[in-house]
C-alpha cells in the first residue's frame, strides 16, 4: 500500500463526495445504476435520470409512477424493476434508510440484501459512498480486484475471497485502501 500512497499522493475519506449529499433513496438508485456498467456509463445514466425528474433523482413515489422515464434514462428493464422494488420497500417501511445510518455495517448489509436487486456489492457501495463507513473493502468489486492485481503484480485477477483476505492487513482503514485500489486500477487501465 505504501507504493500506492507514493504514486497517488495522500488520499483521505473527507471531501470525497462530489456535490451535495444525496438522499438515501437517490444513493441506492445510483448504486443500482452502477451495477455491471462502467463508472462513466453510470454517471451518464444518473445525469439523464436527474434531468428526467427536474434536476434531481426521483423520489420513491416518482420511481413507482414513472417506469418509462426510468427506462428512457437508460436503465434496463431489470434495473427499473429493482428501483421500483426498492421504492416500494422504502414507501412501505420495509426499508428505512434513516435507520440504516444508525446500524453497524453487518446489519446494514443484512437489511439491504433482503431487497431484490441489492446484493453484497450494493450494500458495500452504500456503506462506502453514502454512509462513509471507514472500514469497508468490497472483495467482489472488479476495480478493487484489478487494483490488488496491479499492486501485487499478478498475472491473474485475485478472487473476491483473496481480496478480502489480503485486505485484512488494512483494517481499520479498508475504505481508504479501496480508494487507492480504485485509483490504481484506473491508472493501470490507462497505461
Amino acid at each position: 500500500m505504501g507504493r500506492l500512497i507514493e504514486r497517488h499522493g495522500r488520499l483521505s475519506l473527507e471531501g470525497r463526495r462530489r456535490g451535495p449529499r444525496p438522499n438515501p433513496f437517490a444513493a441506492l438508485i445510483s448504486i443500482v445504476t452502477a451495477q455491471q456498467v462502467s463508472g462513466s456509463a453510470a454517471d451518464a445514466i444518473d445525469a439523464r435520470l436527474s434531468d428526467a425528474f427536474d434536476g434531481s433523482m426521483p423520489t420513491p413515489e416518482q420511481a413507482i409512477r414513472s417506469p418509462r422515464k426510468l427506462r428512457d434514462a437508460g436503465l434496463s428493464a431489470r434495473k427499473v424493476e429493482y428501483v421500483q422494488g426498492i421504492a416500494r420497500a422504502v414507501r412501505s417501511g420495509e426499508l428505512d434508510p434513516d435507520e440504516l445510518g444508525r446500524l453497524p455495517d453487518e446489519e446494514v448489509t443484512e437489511r439491504l440484501v433482503e431487497i431484490r436487486g441489492l446484493g453484497t456489492w450494493s450494500a458495500e457501495m452504500y456503506l462506502i459512498s453514502y454512509l462513509e463507513r471507514p472500514d469497508v473493502l468490497s472483495g467482489g468489486d472488479l476495480g478493487i480486484r484489478r487494483g490488488v492485481q496491479t499492486l501485487l503484480d499478478r498475472e491473474e485477477l485475485p478472487s473476491p475471497q483473496e481480496v478480502v483476505e489480503i485486505g485484512e492487513r488494512w483494517r481499520p482503514h479498508r475504505t481508504l485502501a479501496s480508494f487507492y485500489l480504485w485509483r490504481e486500477a484506473r491508472r493501470a487501465r490507462r497505461s
